[in-house]
């Protein structure tokens, strides 16, 4: 029949053979003694006769048959005798021959292991995994393992044969690395526990057990620096033996054994050796034997806090012992710079030995910082070394010189915990170098003020730019009193004038000496002509602070020209009326103070070579009974002569005193300021919360004590700015 619609589709279904396929009975048997032949074959190095196609072939037949069991199970134990046969041909391998043909063996092994592979690639593939067999490299592996790595007799000597190489390697002897290599790397491949059980565990212990008694019997003998030696080159020599013939999973390992029987344990013995620990290595500059240490005692535990506490000690004892030897505090440069020289130093050590390691820094930093401070007068020091550097020290420096020694001065500076001491002198002895027009250099003076400005703020240095604001003023001021009044003036002595605003400049009241006729008239001309340009002002003379050039005849008409201070021209120019004068007479003529003119006489009279006066009797130290006379018989081969006043360096006793109350005056207000600030924001706090508040505020300037910030406080609430409360009596409110 055949219909309109479209054919109907036809299923075809493929079925299995409806008879059964007769294997030979003993196929399974025969197949495998083909394949048995072909592995003892394999092991007698006679793989070159075989069909590896057919013998693939057959092992693919027995699987497909499911004869995958009998396969394997024949291959375990062909493999299995072949090995025992294996072991004894090991086992009687003599002496030195024992790990080469062991090594031997296991490369005949894995071989033969692959071949074998090979031909059983469809069972490795198929029956292994369903049946959850070992593969069959493993399974040769794990052979060799049980049947030879692990066999009574080999077991132990293969052991005993890698640590002795290793120990007479260790003692000088050459060994065969590659050998040793071949046999480390064979345990790796048997599996890291292998590696780890049968060789790296009892490697490290009999490495400890090593470099314990080395590193008794090195310490005994050696000093520290040659010790160092002995153990960065043992641990290198063990880096190297890993990287030549042992597992790199092995150097952490071993590396740890040495620094802990070598370095961690005689840790403190070396850093304090006699005569060659670390101190006396800071001592003598030793940066090979300082980075040696550093580099070995940061691979250990504490190493390096070890290091950093002797040398913070040591640092601080012998910073102290500088600091306050009374034959070193007698020249205030030489002091200053002994610890420039010792922070230089120490900066090169840690630059070059230590890796400029900021933990070193700190620790150097803070030891400064604690010896600076035990002594009070290093404020004052520093500021006169500042001051010698820029009167003379700098001369023909290049500006990157100044800079230099500008900077570390900076750098005390910022130990200095009472930076308003150094303000104090700092503007002293400014102050007399711009008056004497001493300095060396005003960009150098400019880039000082710049540090400190950076350093401290505006605040701290608005009065130095005060200073020279006012020597620029002075500078203009006088060029218009010439030009108005050089006329009046006629032939008189030439006046130079510098005006100092009161309050910038660090002037004493001092009583006017009597200034000789001849230039107290000019000074009242210039006086009547500052006072009618600028109303309302004062001027008082500082005649403690001037200088003056004056014109002097000696014997045989020889003419010089002197440079004195105002004190000493006042001084000289009485012997224009008279030839000789006791002290008590300049003393009554001048009005001098009595130290002042003590010091302008001495050096005027007791100073070799700049005595344009004599005195009798002779001696080094002025009295009140002595007579003075003008020199007839000075000479000297220079025209201009310069007599400098005999100045005590630092200042004296008292003169430490009164600077010392009035930087103490001067702290008052600041705290005050700092209180009233803190109880502004906070309105009721405690007193222990107060003072440790107004040090933190403070400490950039200096370290209050707690005593006054006390007294502050009360004048406070006396004053009604804050009040006790009422039931606790230690917190204090703030009154608005």
């Amino acid at each position: 029949m055949s219909g309109g619609g479209p054919p109907r589709k036809r299923n075809f279904k493929i079925e299995a053979f409806k008879h059964r396929v007769e294997l030979d009975p003993k196929y399974a048997e025969r197949t495998w003694k083909v394949l048995e032949h072909a592995i003892h074959e394999i092991y007698n190095h006679n793989a070159s006769g075989l069909s590896f196609e057919e013998l693939y072939r057959s092992a693919y037949n027995m699987v497909l048959h499911k004869y995958g069991e009998k396969l394997y199970d024949g291959l375990q134990s062909t493999m299995t005798r072949r090995l025992k046969e294996i072991s004894k041909s090991i086992e009687t391998a003599q002496g030195g021959l024992f790990l080469e043909e062991l090594n031997a063996k296991w490369m005949d092994h894995n071989k033969a292991l692959q071949m074998i592979r090979d031909i059983l690639m469809y069972m490795d593939r198929t029956y292994v995994p369903t049946a959850h067999r070992t593969p069959v490299h493993e399974l040769g592996l794990n052979l060799w393992r049980d049947h030879i790595i692990h066999s009574a007799l080999v077991h132990s000597r293969l052991l005993d044969t890698l640590l002795d190489l290793i120990d007479r390697e260790r003692m000088g002897e050459v060994i065969n690395r590659g050998l040793m290599r071949s046999i480390t790397k064979m345990l790796m491949d048997l599996g890291p526990a292998v590696y780890q059980d049968d060789f790296e565990k009892p490697f490290l212990d009999v490495s400890a057990s090593f470099y314990s008694g080395e590193s008794q019997e090195f310490i005994e003998c050696c000093d520290c620096g040659t010790y160092l030696k002995k153990a960065e080159r043992r641990l290198n020599e063990e880096m190297e033996r890993v990287s030549h013939y042992l597992d790199a999973g092995s150097e952490a390992k071993i590396t740890s054994v040495v620094e802990k029987e070598m370095i961690a344990n005689h840790m403190h013995r070396l850093v304090h050796m006699e005569n060659s620990g670390l101190v006396n290595m800071l001592v003598d500059d030793k940066y090979e034997d300082l980075g040696r240490m550093y580099a070995l005692f940061r691979r250990v535990p504490d190493g390096l806090s070890t290091i950093r506490d002797v040398m913070t000690s040591y640092l601080r004892e012998t910073g102290k012992q500088l600091v306050t030897d009374p034959e070193r505090l007698k020249d205030p440069v030489e002091f200053v710079q002994r610890l420039l020289n010792e922070k230089d130093k120490h900066d090169k050590i840690i630059s070059v030995a230590f890796g400029n390691d900021k933990t070193f820094q700190n620790a150097l930093n803070s030891s400064f910082e604690y010896f600076i401070n035990l002594n009070n007068r290093s404020p004052e020091f520093i500021s006169l070394f500042v001051d010698d550097k820029l009167r003379k020290g700098l001369k023909g420096a290049t500006e990157e010189d100044v800079e230099v020694i500008l900077d570390k001065v900076m750098m005390l500076f910022r130990y200095l915990q009472e930076k308003d001491v150094f303000e104090k002198y700092y503007k002293q002895h400014l102050a007399k170098r711009l008056l004497s027009g001493k300095t060396v250099s005003d960009d150098a003076e400019r880039s000082m003020i710049v540090k400190l400005k950076t350093e401290c703020g505006y605040q701290f240095t608005s009065k130095l730019e005060g200073m020279f604001t006012d020597m620029k003023t002075s500078q203009d001021t006088m060029q218009d009193f010439y030009a108005k009044k050089s006329e009046e003036l006629g032939d008189g002595p030439t006046l130079d004038v510098h005006i100092l605003t009161t309050g910038s400049w660090p002037t004493q009241p001092s009583p006017p000496c009597n200034l000789p006729t001849e230039i107290l008239t000019v000074c009242e001309k210039f006086r009547s002509y500052y006072l009618g340009t600028h109303n309302g002002r004062r001027l008082t003379w500082q005649t403690n602070m001037g200088t003056a050039d004056i014109k002097a005849t000696f014997g045989k008409g020889q003419k010089h020209e002197l440079n004195v201070s105002t004190y000493q021209m006042c001084v000289l120019m009485l012997f224009n009326n008279a030839d000789g004068l006791t002290y008590k007479d300049i003393e009554r003529d001048t009005e001098i103070p009595a130290s002042d003119l003590k010091r302008c006489l001495q050096s005027l009279a007791c100073v070799k070579g700049k005595n344009v006066l004599r005195k009798e009797p002779m001696s080094k130290d002025i009295s009140e009974d002595d007579t003075f006379y003008f020199n007839d018989k000075f000479t000297s081969k220079l025209v201009k002569v310069k007599i400098g006043t005999v100045v005590a360096q630092k200042e004296s006793e008292p003169e430490k005193q009164e600077t010392r109350q009035r930087v103490e005056e001067d702290r008052k207000p600041q705290i005050e300021a700092a209180i009233v600030r803190i109880m502004k924001s906070r309105r009721v706090l405690d007193h222990n919360s107060i003072v440790a508040e107004v040090t933190k505020q403070l400490q950039a300037r200096f370290l209050p004590n707690p005593v006054v910030i006390k007294k502050r406080i009360e004048s406070l609430i006396e004053r009604e700015f804050l009040e006790r409360d009422k039931v606790d009596r230690k917190l204090y409110r703030y009154l608005a």
